[in-house]
């Protein structure tokens, strides 16, 4: 894509957030979206086939950032302690400093159709993997318990993650999630360690 064209498609997924966070994905309309995004209605089909593509789009590209702020941050770390601490403090932080984000994601991902959920679903799979990675890490160095079912407990850990940002959400933000961080990460490196 050319820069001219990114700079809309970009612009488009921006407008797309807000619009979905205010009014819900089924209560949302393309016109609304393309009027905030500033664009003519029909540029939004130039970039997407329908407001359902623009929704997996958004899961793809903000995810995909994301996950690479992820296994940036845990490639940096030495430790797969370390490594599981950055993971939760960019997912609560990430998702703090982007409301409207956090409200897509968590509250109308659940809303969305089998099919729908199926399509946003392939998108978080690297995150889910790089927590696995990480729990082998741990069970390598000898921090984490040998023969954790390392499928499930990335699961557990991911499903956590989400329920916190989903409760803090649902309770009107009137608490920082950042601060939720360390009981966080204290809790699973008790279930983790020998």
């Amino acid at each position: 894509m050319t820069s001219k064209k990114m700079n809309k498609f970009e612009l488009i997924l921006g407008a797309a957030v807000k619009v979905f966070a205010e009014t819900g994905f089924h209560g949302s309309q393309v016109s609304k979206i393309a009027r905030e995004a500033g664009v003519a209605d029909g540029t939004i089909y130039l970039y997407f086939k329908n407001k359902e593509d623009i929704l997996v789009s958004l899961f793809r590209e903000r995810l995909g950032e994301l996950v690479g702020k992820f296994e940036a941050s845990a490639r940096d770390s030495e430790t797969a302690d370390e490594a599981l601490r950055k993971i939760c403090e960019l997912h609560y932080t990430e998702l703090e400093n982007n409301p409207d984000l956090a409200y897509v994601t968590q509250i109308e991902l659940r809303q969305s159709s089998l099919e729908l959920r199926k399509a946003i679903g392939q998108t978080v799979k690297p995150y889910i993997q790089l927590i696995e990675n990480v729990l082998v890490q741990g069970m390598e160095e000898g921090t984490f318990r040998q023969g954790l079912d390392v499928k499930l407990t990335r699961l557990l850990i991911f499903g956590a993650m989400d329920e916190v940002v989903t409760s803090w959400l649902i309770a009107g933000r009137k608490y920082s999630l950042a601060a939720q961080i360390d009981n966080t990460v204290s809790f699973f490196l008790r279930a983790l360690k020998p």
